[in-house]
């Protein structure tokens, strides 16, 4: 593994020439500028003070640009983070999250070396759906507080109790608050049709802050809130943290909530980027790099941080194309917070309110959660459980559901693939049809008296499917197809591409079943898995190589053989 900043510097004559790098210096600049705003606001709404947000986008986004695995992402704190960062806070304080959030680095340290990076295709796509607009929804309760002025102390971390919470207090609306909040929003919605260059947000914030101070309007300020906002980076003292034993094994469920958060968003940043540019990014080395930055974030005092899926899509369309340009974004946003902080307790708290309602919308994909009622309804189940779960409970139990659904619903679908078909009359010329009654083949449609072969005293039948334990019951169907005239049964296997130890057992059981009619079973076709378990298990060991056949007409040769051998004897 290789950071992309390290590969290109290596190749420089072809991917760094001037045009390119100021592209990415201008790209970086644009994304810091963008980016300004909103770590200020991710890290109040976190429950953290504002300047959290900036060292946690200047350090954990140096590093991610710097050692990650995408050449173009944007690192730093995301919309996602706030709920799990507020409930964290609120249930462990500053000295937890720091722990926790060293721990979640380690873990995604490990998952990269151990070349995890790849699992994020094995979740479905609607528990990403599911969690992604469940936290859209959580993220847009935690600002109304903010956004409309009212006048409340703690705010509660459950969802139903927040909401009962802010009706309670309605009679404290602040009227000022709420207009500017409004103007807000409605500058960062409409302001892209005057200009893309300059981001919305950014207006929003500089005309709040000057309509705040020019016309002393009576709305909550950072510095009426935070005081003095402090305009530097240092150190943090963990020699102040409680490692010891039991508050570590309570931070261990916050800091897997971290890690998998920073993973699966940071990746599916990294897709998106790479679906953009055209290229590529190594899924391991951004695990691992994600891992650094947080580590890095909490030495200096900052919160989680992953890759920001909007601020790296911002950075492509400004033509961003290497690490440059992430780099050149920490830096700049270094710059204005070592010069400029002091004035952000300038800033009204309900016109981050108002970005941050922005953010909530966009992250909510609700165009993408109403397509998804278009599909299965297996597929709408797991999404309405894990959206629900993810408002109502946490992120975690809402993935744990959704996946555990998830499992159950596609074992249930493979199960259902499975079935078996007696092909018999296509291959044993002059085979009987005995019964006029129709019946059923394993899990496929109702078979016709022209497919029934049921008196037969050779029988063969073709396995379709999987056969593994979600299967393993219909495969034990056939065990109803035997008759007392049967004395030849031939399994035809070429369309079992895999088996499992309870469809083995399955298997033993309809051959203990076959010789106790004294029925031979015999193996055609199979493919190399299945057949690897079975000599394995020693279960052709026990009934004999020479059960096993290379091609069904050789099985059935070879029953017709046997059955003639019979009536001769």
């Amino acid at each position: 593994m290789k950071p992309k900043f390290f590969s290109i510097l290596k190749h420089r004559d072809v991917e760094l020439t001037k045009n390119i790098l100021l592209n990415d210096i201008i790209a970086g600049i644009i994304v810091a500028i963008i980016a300004l705003p909103l770590s200020v606001a991710l890290g109040i709404s976190s429950g953290v003070s504002p300047e959290k947000g900036l060292i946690t986008a200047v350090v954990a986004g140096f590093l991610i640009s710097f050692l990650g695995g995408s050449r173009v992402q944007i690192g730093g704190p995301t919309g996602a983070f706030v709920v799990i960062v507020y409930g964290i806070v609120q249930t462990h304080g500053l000295g937890g999250l720091a722990i926790a959030t060293l721990m979640a680095g380690i873990f995604l340290i490990f998952l990269g070396l151990m070349r995890f990076g790849s699992v994020i295709k094995y979740i479905p796509y609607p528990i990403t759906t599911g969690f992604t607009s469940g936290i859209a929804v959580v993220l847009f309760s935690t600002q109304i507080k903010d956004l409309l002025g009212l006048q409340m102390e703690e705010v509660p971390a459950e969802f139903f109790e927040k909401w009962e919470a802010y009706f309670s207090r309605l009679g404290t609306l602040n009227t000022a608050s709420l207009l500017l909040g409004l103007v807000s929003i409605a500058v960062i919605v409409l302001w892209p049709r005057i200009n893309k260059t300059i981001p919305g947000s950014l207006v929003a914030l500089v005309g709040a802050t000057l309509a705040t101070s020019l016309f002393n309007l009576p709305v909550e300020t950072i510095g009426s809130r935070f005081g003095d906002i402090p305009a530097t980076i240092r150190f943090v003292d963990f020699g102040t943290l409680d490692f010891s034993l039991g508050n570590l094994q309570a931070l261990v469920g916050p800091a897997i909530t971290i890690a998998f958060l920073a993973g699966i968003e940071s990746l599916l940043s990294a897709v998106v980027a790479d679906g953009m540019i055209g290229k590529r990014h190594n899924s391991n080395m951004e695990l691992v790099a994600q891992g650094i930055a947080n580590i890095g974030s909490v030495l200096f005092g900052g919160i989680p941080a992953t890759g920001a899926i909007a601020r790296t899509a911002a950075n492509v369309r400004n033509g961003g194309r290497t690490p440059v340009a992430g780099i050149t974004h920490a830096v700049v946003l270094l710059l204005i917070m070592l010069l400029f902080m002091p004035y952000a307790k300038l800033i009204p708290l309900t016109v981050l309110s108002a970005i941050l309602v922005v953010v909530a919308y966009n992250m909510s994909e609700w165009r993408s959660f109403k397509g998804l009622f278009r599909s299965t309804k297996s597929d709408v189940s797991v999404l309405l459980t894990t959206f629900l779960f993810t408002v109502v409970f946490d992120l975690v139990v809402a993935i744990q559901f959704g996946m555990v659904m998830a499992m159950f619903l596609f074992v249930h679908r493979m199960g259902e693939s499975m079935g078996y078909a007696d092909v018999t009359r296509s291959l044993v010329p002059g085979s009987e049809d005995a019964d006029d009654t129709p019946g059923t083949e394993g899990n496929g449609p109702v078979k016709t008296k022209e497919e029934l072969s049921l008196d037969s005293e050779l029988l063969v039948y073709e396995i379709n499917g999987p056969l593994f334990f979600g299967a393993a019951n219909t495969f034990l169907d056939v065990l109803q197809e035997i008759r007392s005239h049967t004395s030849v049964l031939v399994f035809k296997m070429k369309n079992v591409p895999i088996m499992d130890a309870t469809a083995l057992d399955a298997l033993k059981r309809i051959e203990k079943r076959c010789r106790e009619r004294k029925v031979l079973l015999l193996f055609a076709e199979v493919n190399p898995q299945p057949l690897k378990l079975l000599r394995q298990s020693g279960f052709l060991d026990r009934i004999g190589e020479d059960r096993l056949f290379s091609a069904v007409e050789d099985a059935v040769g070879a029953g017709k053989a046997i059955l003639a051998s019979k009536e001769t004897a």
